[in-house]
């Protein structure tokens, strides 16, 4: 922008009229309606591009988890493990939803509580399922109440020091590997931790 002398901008003033300030406030508002009308067309595009990734997480997930939890038993032969169960609420007693169980394996006296990750690579995953652990035993499902009680983690991919981590923590990990899971080979001297 130019800058003018006082006599200039007095000049330009005196061309000014009604009409010509008007139909430039207008011109004004209709820009600005365009403006706000492309605003609003991007946060939708923005919304609509969320959700659908925010979808296809929650689709990578499913799959994993069914991926994981067929004939999930088998892998642990010696709790006769023989059923498996896929998201289980848990509420609690206000009947309000805590948590869910992503794999619960069954038989008539333990069960094995298991959390599913796309990516099992941080601590706070593990964390969690801890404190997940204890409110199954605090507010157990049917197929939980009396049974002994132990858990798992698995992944899609599995970090190794988050292994590492979880095994102190007392549970099992698992590994997608190809068209199967592998349920990694504990430490020597790894026992279980029962809630």
């Amino acid at each position: 922008m130019t800058e003018m002398t006082a006599e200039q901008a007095a000049e330009w003033g005196k061309s000014l009229s009604f009409e010509k300030v008007w139909a430039t406030l207008q011109e004004v508002g209709r820009k600005q309606a365009e403006t706000a009308a492309q605003l609003a067309q991007l946060e939708q595009t923005v919304e609509r591009v969320s959700s659908n990734v925010g979808g296809l997480n929650r689709s990578m997930g499913e799959l994993i988890e069914t991926l994981i939890a067929a004939r999930l038993w088998e892998k642990f032969p010696g709790y006769g493990l023989t059923r498996a169960y896929q998201r289980i609420p848990l509420y609690d007693e206000k009947n309000v939803i805590r948590t869910d169980i992503d794999i619960l394996l069954v038989n008539t006296d333990m069960c094995m509580a298991v959390e599913v990750k796309h990516e099992l690579n941080r601590i706070d995953e593990v964390d969690r399922h801890l404190k997940r652990m204890q409110l199954i035993r605090q507010y157990p499902p049917e197929l939980v109440n009396s049974k002994q009680l132990v858990g798992a983690m698995a992944g899609g991919i599995v970090d190794p020091d988050i292994k590492d981590y979880a095994y102190e923590s007392g549970f099992y990990v698992l590994e997608l590997t190809g068209e199967s899971v592998h349920l990694i080979t504990p430490p020597e001297g790894f026992v279980p931790q029962r809630w």
